[in-house]
């Protein structure tokens, strides 16, 4: 048990227990509501005839009473209450006035404040005391930021700190040393190492979601940049704070400069004064000019947006802005300052500062610029030994540059291609080939080049011809050429002039024809085609980078948007292509291309991540369906269909320099999981492409190629994906044409009618015709037979009729001598003939004569 009872604030003394006055005890018996004894009473009563009781006589505890009833202000009856107090209320206290319940309201605010102060107080003893300044001699300067693929474990590139030698103070020139402190903070020397003025400045502005600021000393850039990490919230500037405010306590504003000095990053990969003197101006920190040290000086708070190679003009702005301060400061004369001029600065080396000089590379810097972005600076990203998971699938990358290395292999070194391919459910970039250099002098990213897309942009043509009730079964006239109304003297042409009267939309999107796709964006409005090409692709109005920054996009050089933007004569990126594709592929939902899913710092909190987009609905389902189904055929049109007859919608894209030559290529395609867009072309826009062979080169071509190469490869053993078969949207509410009338075949000539057969007869049944059977009665001769050789003499001498023979019949006849001439006529002697005597026979010679002699007898 305690030595005191529930009601003592501190333990009693020694002897009797001195227990409250009656008028301070509450009642512990039944009765009353008010809690208080009756005026007049005590507080218990009084036990009879209990002298030795605990509480001891009336007398023991205080007095008769009257002494312990309480005054009239602490209660009393209600006679001695002042008038007009208390109306209505039996007992209790009178009612406070309206002033004294504001001052009570504000001892109570007063007594909470100093009660939160004072807590406030103790808190921060208890952190300064607690908090450790890790030695700046043992802060490590290698910082590296290491890139991942999607996998988070395979490294693509490391940013490290190529370029760094600490010196000490003495060997910074002082005018380098002042410059830096003009620009950054001058009062320096004489602050505490904290600034409640930019604190203030920049929560507010944090509140506020204005400008992110850091408010910030030397002291505690310098903590941020050596022991902290660069988030941007309360914890890490309350942290910041306190380790500015015992570094200050700790180390001489000289050895904090010094560290600060040698830590910053200066750009080019020039980590430290040191390295950035050299860097810009090929001398050691010691030799900086006020000029020099004022150049270096601009660059710490911004390395790539001061820097004076790309951006002069803001660069030398902010440079007179320094070199005034340290006039006001009284570290330069005006005379020094009117004569000063702004120094030259050595050009960019190459330094490639950790970016990988191959494809990849391309892809380190589109990291870069998409964190740079978010807010982060550079020496957060070279030097803030950040974990950084990439949205890019090694298997894909690798798929891409294959398929480019492959196809384009014996190919003119003049051409140019790109590769970006996307998954169009979360946005991630899973592929990107801008080019073989990834890093060092004149590296061209070729996936952000402004290029005219041609035939590419026809399905956000449909798409804008759709929304209008103009189904992909409609008809229109593809014949070629055209002329139109807003191009009078300059015909549409179709490529190899094919044509088509009265081609449905499907039709004409699969035959690629110009005709009908401009008058189709004729038909429903460029302005709206112009639309729908920006909500599929995210495209804002004005271009921000590239040779057509700050013009607007999708117009002609005169600044409007025509009909010629229904047969791409506007340029796109193919990184544009990809995602405009992947809007389609994703049923008309956008989500913005991202390379970046997590950043960690190098204790492994998550300062960023991205796990994907729900993304906006931008054009309808409906539409987007329909215009799925219009493309599926193109690719196996275009003899580019892929492995096992997965189902693709694809549009080829080919950009015409003149009537013979083509300047742009594309190929374009998509599956539910993969949008890719290739593109092909030369460094300038005027020169032809021409392949190998010689020949022009088509979308369907060598772009193309590289399109199924690698759609093949990336899609190998995923599951088949199906598309949409049938449309949503039917009729049409534009300016359809009919399908003319059949012409009518014309009749055939008559034929003569065939001969009849003969009647073949095989009497014998061989086989062979009596006609030409030798014997045709008899089946076992078919052929002609042999002749029948006899010797019918005997002379042994076979022949069929003995030819050999003279006489068949005559054995070992003579052989046949020349024939012996024939004898003179015998002169006979005329015989005289009685008259009527008949005449001697004789021939006719001698009938003759005898005849003419006789006319002479």
């Amino acid at each position: 048990m305690p030595s005191h009872d529930e009601t003592s604030p501190v333990a009693p003394r020694a002897g009797s227990v001195r227990r409250p006055s009656a008028a301070r005890t509450r009642s512990t018996g039944g009765g009353g509501g008010s809690g208080r004894p009756p005026a007049g009473g005590s507080g218990r009563p009084p036990v009879p005839g209990r002298p030795g009781s605990r509480g001891g006589t009336t007398a023991s505890r205080g007095g008769t009473p009257a002494s312990r009833r309480p005054p009239a202000s602490r209660g009393g009856s209600a006679a001695a209450r002042p008038a007009g107090k208390g109306k209505g209320k039996g007992k209790g206290k009178a009612a406070r006035t309206a002033k004294q319940r504001r001052n009570r309201r504000l001892k109570m605010a007063a007594g909470v404040m100093g009660g939160l102060f004072a807590l406030l107080c103790v808190f921060v003893g208890v952190v300064y005391a607690t908090t450790e300044v890790p030695s700046p001699d043992s802060v490590s300067t290698k910082q590296t930021t290491v890139l991942h693929y999607s996998d988070g474990v395979t490294e693509m590139a490391r940013l490290g700190d190529e370029n760094r030698t600490n010196v000490p103070l003495d060997q910074v020139s002082e005018a380098a040393q002042r410059a830096v402190l003009a620009a950054e903070n001058r009062s320096f020397y004489t602050d505490p190492g904290i600034s409640f003025t930019g604190i203030v400045r920049a929560a507010w502005n944090n509140l506020t979601s204005g400008e992110t600021q850091g408010g910030s000393t030397i002291t505690q850039q310098y903590v941020k940049n050596a022991f902290l990490t660069h988030e941007q919230t309360f914890s890490r500037k309350f942290q910041e704070l306190f380790l500015a405010i015992k570094l200050d306590n700790n180390f001489s504003k000289e050895q904090i400069l010094e560290n600060y000095l040698n830590t910053i990053y200066y750009g080019r990969g020039a980590y430290g004064i040191e390295a950035a003197a050299n860097t810009y101006f090929g001398v050691p920190a010691a030799e900086l000019t006020p000029q020099q040290g004022a150049v270096l000086a601009v660059l710490v708070r911004s390395p790539s947006g001061y820097d004076p190679e790309t951006n002069p003009e803001g660069a030398q702005d902010r440079w007179g802005l320094v070199l005034d301060a340290m006039v006001e400061e009284g570290w330069l004369t005006a005379e020094e300052r009117a004569a000063s001029v702004y120094p030259t600065v050595l050009p960019r080396t190459g330094s490639a500062l950790g970016i990988p000089e191959g494809p990849e590379g391309l892809i380190v810097q589109q990291v870069i610029d998409e964190l740079l972005g978010k807010g982060y600076d550079e020496q957060q990203l070279n030097a803030g030994g950040m974990q950084i998971t990439t949205t890019i699938s090694k298997p894909a990358q690798d798929a891409a540059v294959a398929a480019v290395q492959q196809v384009m292999e014996g190919e003119p070194e003049n051409l140019r291609e790109a590769l970006v391919s996307m998954d169009p459910q979360t946005g991630a970039v899973i592929a990107y080939y801008g080019g073989p250099q990834g890093a060092g002098q004149g590296v061209i990213d070729y996936a952000t080049a402004q290029r005219q897309p041609g035939s590419s942009v026809k399905p956000y043509v449909l798409a804008a011809a759709l929304e209008q009730g103009i189904g992909i079964q409609a008809r229109r006239d593809g014949s070629s050429p055209q002329e139109f109304d807003d191009r009078p003297g300059l015909p549409v042409t179709n490529s190899g002039n094919a044509s088509c009267a009265a081609c449905t939309l499907t039709e004409a999107m699969t035959k690629s024809l110009n005709t009908t796709f401009y008058g189709l964006a004729y038909e429903v409005g460029p302005e709206k085609v112009r639309e729908v090409i920006r909500a599929a692709t995210g495209l804002p109005d004005v271009w921000d980078s590239g040779i057509l920054a700050d013009k607007k996009v999708l117009v002609s050089g005169e600044g409007s948007t025509g009909s010629s933007i229904g047969i791409g004569e506007y340029e796109l990126r193919p990184f544009d292509q990809a995602q405009g594709f992947a809007t389609l592929a994703a049923g008309g939902v956008f989500r913005d291309a991202y390379f970046v899913s997590k950043v960690t710092d190098g204790a492994g909190a998550v300062l960023h991540e991205q796990p994907g987009q729900a993304g906006e609905q931008v054009l309808p389902a409906d539409v987007v369906n329909d215009v799925t189904v219009a493309l599926k055929d193109v690719a196996s049109y275009s003899r580019r269909d892929l492995d096992g007859d997965r189902e693709v919608a694809a549009k080829t894209g080919t950009q015409g320099l003149d009537r013979d030559n083509n300047s742009d290529a594309w190929m374009v395609g998509y599956t539910p999981s993969v949008a890719t867009a290739v593109w092909m072309g030369n460094d300038s826009p005027r020169d032809p492409i021409i392949d190998s062979r010689e020949r022009i080169v088509y979308g369907a071509g060598l772009p193309g190629a590289i399109w199924q190469e690698y759609m093949n490869a990336v899609l190998a053993g995923t599951p088949e994906e199906d598309l949409p078969d049938k449309a949503l949207i039917k009729g049409d509410t534009g300016n359809g044409v009919e399908l003319p009338e059949p012409e009518p075949a014309p009749r055939p000539e008559p034929r003569p009618e065939p001969a009849p057969r003969p009647v073949v007869v095989d009497t014998d049944g061989d086989g062979v015709p009596d006609d030409k059977d030798y014997s045709p009665r008899d089946p076992s001769v078919t052929t002609k037979p042999k002749p029948k050789l006899v010797d019918a003499d005997g002379d042994g001498v076979l022949s069929d009729k003995d030819p050999d023979d003279n006489d068949a019949n005559v054995p070992n006849p003579q052989p046949e001598s020349e024939p012996e001439p024939a004898p003179e006529p015998v002169v006979e002697e005329p015989v005289e003939q009685l008259p009527g005597a008949p005449a001697p026979p004789g021939d006719g010679n001698g009938g003759g004569n005898g005849g003419g002699n006789g006319s002479q007898g």
